[in-house]
């Protein structure tokens, strides 16, 4: 039986980015190989696709996911479907997520402050925050290509 590792949906090719595209990475579903893969994908779940983008916001001590068209808080429906997700999926092993996504980038996303001013680029995304919180170990992929 092969070990588990989550994947974000759009490196598979599904077209479930924010803009209807996908981010097919035959190279890194290559090194994959030895893995059963399992995609996910947050944000088509949970607002459909296409769909307005979202940004990492640092506001109190808490960080959102804030709609950059109606200034909405994402955050609770993404966290349910990480939780919901991990909850079903107890054994995976490696979870790779799109760089800098705002939901799945393990090391990349950028993380602004209430005023929409960057204060650093190199942010967890809500859902690879809850890989690492479970003891996932968890890459960017760009990150995951150039190590292996």
């Amino acid at each position: 039986m092969k070990p588990k590792c989550a994947i974000s949906a759009c490196l598979l090719g599904n077209r479930c980015r924010y803009d209807g595209t996908s981010n097919y990475d035959p190279k890194l579903i290559g090194k994959l190989k030895e893995y059963e893969l399992i995609p996910f994908c947050p944000e088509d779940f949970c607002f459909g696709t296409p769909r307005p983008t979202m940004d990492l916001v640092k506001n109190n001590n808490e960080i959102k996911a804030i709609s950059n068209l109606t200034g909405a808080n994402l955050t609770p429906p993404i966290k349910e479907y990480a939780n919901a997700f991990f909850d079903t999926h107890k054994d995976i092993k490696l979870f790779i997520g799109k760089d800098r996504s705002p939901s799945c980038g393990v090391r990349s996303a950028k993380l602004y402050n209430k005023d929409k001013e960057l204060i650093n680029s190199n942010s967890s995304g809500l859902m690879a925050k809850e890989a690492i919180k479970r003891g996932i170990k968890a890459f960017d992929a760009e990150e995951f290509l150039e190590k292996f």
